[in-house]
């Protein structure tokens, strides 16, 4: 039947029929109905996914019987094997996104929602996720003898006291979703059912199918709601699959012993009652604080009671920076865009409390934190790189060879040279200098270390190597050489080296293969530094000793104001109070500077904070717009400052600070 046929039928324009088709608009349950009698069709068989009745009453949560043979596990193994800390979280979970993107001329989009909700939300929450049920449950596991059992009672005890939960949602769009079926091989049930099931190749940066691990380990119970939406139909449905895991240790309740997982979801018949997912209604995914921001395939993780096992971050706004900084740290190169092509991630990071910004969502800029790396990144994507350093923001272009050896089952006679590309450039003043970042085709930070023995004279400077894929070859050898570096990080993906599947899969030798690669990209670092010669003077002596030599001049000051010397302490208000003495060269015109509030990093970007306060002392005043006017031909002056307590990125008492002062358009210090 065609559109105008059907349109005549149902007594609309062909418009609306064009648009129901297209997705554009649907049609109301009426016409929905007429519809189905026209086209022959069984009452219902044409409802859509917003009209499918709501079967969460048919949803309850099932858990796994203890092992007949009275083995029991005492928490998820694949938990421990990742130092535990919302960084590592971060970085796991944005590695499996990326490498579950759907359509390549897109970047994947994630982010990161903190949610701290109370009183009538919080039961809610608690209803949509059945929590009485669960109760029981977290009462026998918390077992102050176990890890495990003791990070649960703590939770349970946090609850209990501040009545409220904070909860982390981490979405992802433009990615595939948990797609494939519910118990056989496929995307959803590596996830949610299997360990050590990863189901990746190519450029993927995780191969162990541990990473999943970090988000049941950043929740305080051990539970994480899942909600895709599909890139490929299952069932002919693709938005709002919905399920629940829970990872605790083997416990008894009531006279029964559970092995340890549990999952909410529906009871399958076809599997002997078997937990399955289940298509949930609006409302449900509302409660559940599930609700995704746009029909882009992927998927939403919700890890409920979600803290730091490491201790750095306790509240709202501590989360938030240890997040926006892991991203940065090591997903920078993934988010720099050049001339003609699009990044590969944004990142976003936001915090609430029961419906209400606490901060506002930050999308992670690569070049505010990275600024040199991410500068030489993007010169290597426009094709703007040198071959010879010459000024302060260019980068030198040079290649690295690396031998992939055969593999032992194919048996390839002859090992593959490929050539990784190494960027240097000048390094920024926030940024330690003198380091080397790598990467492969996912363009996340695999290796990142100090380059020592650098030649006398060569300048501060930041490295990037690009290997594999990253180097944006199609050549057999890149894939070859993606395959070989894959094989040779362990399961955090922090290096290359030596693994046991390396030396499985390889032919003799691949480990040597390893460090001579890792040799010969330092060597080249040295190289592109090394300071050019300076030429010898051929003057012949008898002429050179009738040269008349003039002594050497005096050292000039700078030609800026500097800080002499800065003195704080710390008020009881946990602001830093500083006072700033102030050296100033000789000029006629009154300096107009601004002093800025850094807190000192051991590495990377120093994050800034405002002043509540500036007080002038002598030879200033101070502005509208908190400017200093230093007084014209003065040498000296003072000034004294008081912190914004609410912009501290950490609380004061465990923090260094510089202050640095700032002209219209330069920053001195």
């Amino acid at each position: 039947m065609s559109q105008v046929e059907l349109a005549n039928e149902l007594d609309v324009t062909r418009a609306a029929v064009s648009a129901w088709i297209t997705g554009r608009a649907e049609p109301r349950m009426e016409k929905i109905k007429e519809i189905e009698r026209i086209l022959g069709l069984a009452s219902g068989a044409s409802m859509t996914g917003t009209d499918i009745p709501d079967s969460s009453g048919n949803v309850e949560w099932h858990h796994r019987l203890a092992y007949a043979d009275g083995g029991r596990e005492l928490g998820n193994a694949a938990a421990f094997a990742f130092d535990s800390d919302l960084a590592v979280l971060a970085r796991e979970a944005t590695q499996n996104s990326l490498d579950e993107r759907f359509d390549s001329s897109r970047p994947v989009r994630v982010r990161y929602v903190l949610h701290e909700i109370t009183g009538e939300r919080l039961h809610r929450f608690f209803n949509a996720v059945r929590w009485n049920d669960l109760q029981p449950h977290f009462e026998a596991a918390a077992d102050g003898r176990q890890k495990v059992g003791r990070v649960l009672r703590n939770g349970l005890r946090e609850l209990k006291e501040a009545g409220g939960l904070l909860l982390l949602r981490v979405d992802d769009y433009n990615a595939s979703g948990l797609t494939g079926p519910e118990y056989d091989d496929g995307k959803f049930a590596a996830v949610v059912r299997r360990q050590l099931d990863s189901r990746k190749s190519g450029t993927a940066g995780g191969s162990y199918g541990l990473g999943k691990a970090t988000l049941w380990a950043a929740s305080q119970f051990g539970l994480v709601m899942m909600h895709s939406t599909l890139s490929e139909p299952f069932e002919e449905r693709r938005e709002r699959r919905l399920i629940g895991r829970l990872d605790l240790p083997w416990r008894e309740v009531e006279g029964r012993q559970y092995a340890g997982p549990a999952w909410l979801g529906e009871a399958d018949p076809r599997r002997d009652g078997a937990p399955r997912s289940w298509w949930a209604d609006e409302r449900t995914i509302n409660d559940l604080y599930l609700t995704r921001g746009s029909g882009d395939p992927g998927t939403s993780f919700l890890i409920v009671g979600v803290h730091d096992p490491a201790g750095e971050a306790t509240d709202l706004e501590s989360m938030h920076t240890v997040l926006v900084r892991s991203l940065a740290e090591s997903f920078w190169a993934c988010m720099v865009s050049g001339r003609d092509s699009a990044p590969m991630l944004e990142a976003s990071v936001e915090a609430l409390r029961d419906g209400r910004t606490v901060v506002a969502e930050e999308r992670v800029d690569p070049h505010r934190y990275e600024p040199a790396r991410s500068r030489a990144v993007r010169a290597f994507l426009d094709g703007e790189t040198v071959t010879e350093m010459t000024d302060a923001e260019g980068v030198v272009s040079a290649t690295v060879p690396l031998t992939v050896p055969p593999l032992k089952e194919v048996g390839r006679p002859d090992a593959v040279v490929h050539q990784a590309i190494l960027l240097v450039t000048p390094a920024s003043d926030d940024e330690g200098p003198n380091r080397l970042v790598c990467m492969r085709g996912s363009h996340m930070v695999v290796v990142e270390r100090p380059v020592s023995d650098v030649p006398l004279g060569s300048p501060p400077f930041q490295a990037v190597l690009l290997a594999g894929q990253a180097t944006g070859s199609k050549a057999e050898d890149a894939e070859l050489a993606e395959n070989f570096l894959r094989t040779a990080e362990p399961p955090e993906h922090n290096d290359w080296k030596q693994t046991d599947d390396l030396t499985a899969t390889y032919a003799r030798g691949a480990a040597s293969r390893i460090r001579e690669f890792r040799r010969a990209m330092l060597d080249q670092v040295r190289a592109v530094v090394k300071p050019p010669e300076v030429k010898v003077d051929e003057t012949p002596p008898s002429l050179r000793d009738l040269l008349r030599l003039d002594p050497p001049s005096t050292p000039r000051s700078p030609g800026f104001p500097t800080v002499k010397s800065a003195t704080g302490t710390l008020d009881t208000d946990g602001a830093w109070r500083v006072r700033v003495e102030v050296r100033l060269p000789e000029r006629e015109d009154p300096w107009s500077v601004r002093p800025i509030l850094r807190f000192a990093t051991r590495s990377g970007p120093r994050p800034q904070a405002g002043w509540a306060e500036v007080t002038a002392e002598s030879n200033c005043e101070v502005t509208d717009d908190n400017r200093l006017l230093f007084t014209a031909g003065a040498r000296t002056a003072a000034f004294s400052c008081v912190s914004d307590v609410a912009e501290h990125p950490v609380a004061a008492d465990m923090s260094v600070i510089e202050v640095d002062l700032a002209q219209a358009k330069d920053e001195i210090r």
